[in-house]
């Protein structure tokens, strides 16, 4: 690798956010995640919440955060549920928390719960913590998605981002090059769900993307060839 390679290895990991959210997820796993961070230089690890301390204590003493996912999948939790795993989060050690918005309520028009929602994680968060809300973009319609980044704005997010990678699609060049034209220059917009190599985040960047959620992220900045197989996040 050359310098200038390497600069751009550097540059790219910076947009990872290195994830393992499976069910079936151990110890051994996180370890693994954990390490694979440190090594390459990713912006962090998104770890269900059962491992943030654990992730949190493996990171002590770098510079990768911890981010964790909450209502997630299905984003049915009510309010109270969703900030009071927020604060737990936070409490064992999370930087960052990725919360799913309640589909339904938006499904429905029901943009006054929805803004209500996402504003409890945000106070939850309480500035310790970057927000990041996940809209679910496979199950909504393009203006749906709209007023969904207008709320999550209005609501005092950090992020928006397009997937939790568990539903029937992913983040799509269309529809982050939606969502940063919805939220402007300054909010952060994640992509998520399906990002399996450089070529796909490299899109996704080039749409307007400031952070990459994947499984692939080694796979990312080397460059490596992957398979698009069900289920990868």
């Amino acid at each position: 690798m050359n310098y200038k390679e390497g600069v751009y290895f550097m540059e790219l990991a910076k947009y990872i956010d290195h994830t393992a959210l499976k069910a079936d997820t151990g110890r051994a796993a996180i370890e693994k995640l954990c390490q694979e961070a440190r090594d390459y230089g990713f912006m962090s690890v998104c770890v269900n919440p059962t491992w943030v301390a654990t992730a949190h204590s493996l990171l002590e003493g770098s510079d990768v955060k911890v981010c964790t996912v909450i209502g997630f999948p299905l984003g049915a939790n009510t309010s109270a549920v969703k900030a009071f795993e927020t604060r737990t989060a936070i409490q064992e050690g999370a930087d960052e928390v990725d919360m799913v918005i309640n589909i339904g309520a938006a499904k429905d028009g029901n943009w006054d719960l929805v803004k209500a929602d996402i504003q409890a994680v945000v106070g939850a968060a309480n500035h310790q913590a970057l927000v990041k809300v996940i809209l679910e973009t496979c199950l909504l319609s393009k203006e749906e998605i709209v007023k969904a980044s207008q709320v999550a704005k209005e609501a005092g997010a950090d992020f928006v981002k397009t997937s939790t990678g568990f539903s029937t699609g992913g983040a799509t060049v269309q529809d982050i090059r939606l969502m940063r034209e919805t939220v402007g220059p300054d909010m952060g917009v994640k992509a998520s769900g399906g990002v399996q190599n450089r070529e796909d985040a490299l899109a996704m960047i080039e749409a307007g993307a400031s952070r990459i959620g994947a499984s692939k992220g080694i796979a990312i900045v080397t460059g490596q060839a992957t398979s698009n197989a069900p289920g990868s996040y």
